[in-house]
């Protein structure tokens, strides 16, 4: 996707709709700033030059419009990757549009500033939310038909009169909903953040059984709600002040897992259900795993150049890492551009290069239900 000033050549329309719908006229009167340790609420009234700097201060970064129990449930995306989300949905005017994830109402008002009047149907799961996105779509001239309700479960009496020609996620999900892809016409396409780090763009097969397509580049979104916080799971909760069961000194260069997204993507897809972070410290690279459950690993980076290597649990997470790790670097260490999904009716899954019909070698089962 080329660029001009940041916006995508192929779609000169989203910069028009986002210059007829600027995201002040969208955003709450608080919104909500990260001080280092917590959320601290900005307000329009008393600190309008704070407010004006979130809503519009970074394209790269999300104004946090919601926070529940500490925890940021809603936001304005960041302007870039709207951009290119829309890009890649290639919505079209007269489309039936899906958006999953209503918000604030900015992304919806957009897709109907292409596709036409009561072409949108939008679904947000909290109702106060949606009203206020009601009011706010009203407020822009928007038609937009929001309702509340489950987005993974799409909207199974809209797509009944008339298939989806296109559908969109407005947070990250670990598995597609199938629902998504039985209400989306044959040729129809289907864009969502998955795993936290990718965005992935699905076209239907004709015989509508299946649909397929590769990840398109870097999106990081808030998850579905009821899901895991965020990308590093908890880790604190799962070692819950334990001592490792097992430690040992070695030499590793984890530096990679801060710098290198193209590991990054990988050890998501190898890993599924493993959470990861770093972070960096004058004696190197530490890093902390865990699988929301009962495993952990962490390993700290000393003064001598090793790394102390620490776990605990049924699982020894250390070991999958290195595993998956020389996988990806056996494989030519492919790049984010190199991952594609499928989706059918019973499971998902990620592969490298191209899809064959036997498993391919980053194969990965990533429904939950599947043994």
């Amino acid at each position: 996707m080329e660029r001009i000033h940041g916006w995508p050549e192929s779609s000169p329309w989203i910069r028009r709709a986002a210059a007829a719908l600027p995201r002040d006229r969208f955003a709450p009167d608080r919104l909500w700033q990260w001080d280092g340790r917590a959320y601290t609420p900005v307000d329009r009234e008393t600190d309008p030059r704070q407010w004006a700097a979130l809503v519009y201060g970074n394209v790269y970064e999300a104004a946090v419009t919601q926070v529940i129990s500490g925890l940021a449930t809603s936001s304005l995306s960041c302007e870039s990757v709207v951009a290119d989300m829309l890009d890649c949905l290639d919505v079209r005017p007269g489309h039936h549009v899906l958006e999953l994830g209503t918000g604030t109402g900015r992304n919806a008002a957009l897709l109907a500033h292409r596709t036409g009047p009561g072409r949108v149907v939008s679904i947000e799961t909290d109702p106060g939310l949606a009203e206020h996105a009601r009011q706010r779509l009203k407020k822009t001239g928007s038609d937009v038909h929001v309702v509340v309700g489950d987005g993974a479960e799409g909207h199974p009496r809209a797509a009944a009169l008339e298939p989806f020609d296109r559908v969109i996620s407005t947070y990250a999900v670990d598995t597609v909903p199938w629902a998504w892809v039985e209400q989306t016409r044959p040729g129809g396409r289907i864009v969502t953040p998955w795993g936290h780090l990718g965005l992935v763009a699905l076209t239907v097969s004709e015989d509508g059984k299946s649909a397929r397509g590769h990840v398109q580049g870097l999106a990081q979104f808030m998850p579905a709600r009821g899901s895991a916080g965020g990308p590093d799971g908890d880790f604190s909760r799962v070692r819950a002040g334990r001592d490792p069961e097992h430690e040992h000194h070695a030499r590793l260069d984890l530096s990679p897992l801060r710098t290198n997204w193209h590991l990054r993507f990988a050890l998501r897809v190898l890993l599924p259900d493993v959470h990861i972070s770093s972070s960096t410290d004058a004696d190197g690279t530490n890093a902390w795993l865990n699988d929301s459950a009962s495993s952990w690993a962490a390993f700290y980076a000393q003064d001598d150049g090793t790394v102390l290597v620490c776990q605990g649990g049924p699982r020894r997470l250390a070991g999958e890492l290195e595993k998956a790790w020389t996988r990806w670097s056996a494989a030519g260490e492919p790049d984010l551009y190199d991952w594609g999904m499928t989706v059918t009716p019973e499971r998902q899954w990620m592969w490298s290069g191209e899809e064959s019909t036997s498993m391919p070698l980053f194969a990965g089962d990533n429904d939950p239900d599947d043994p």
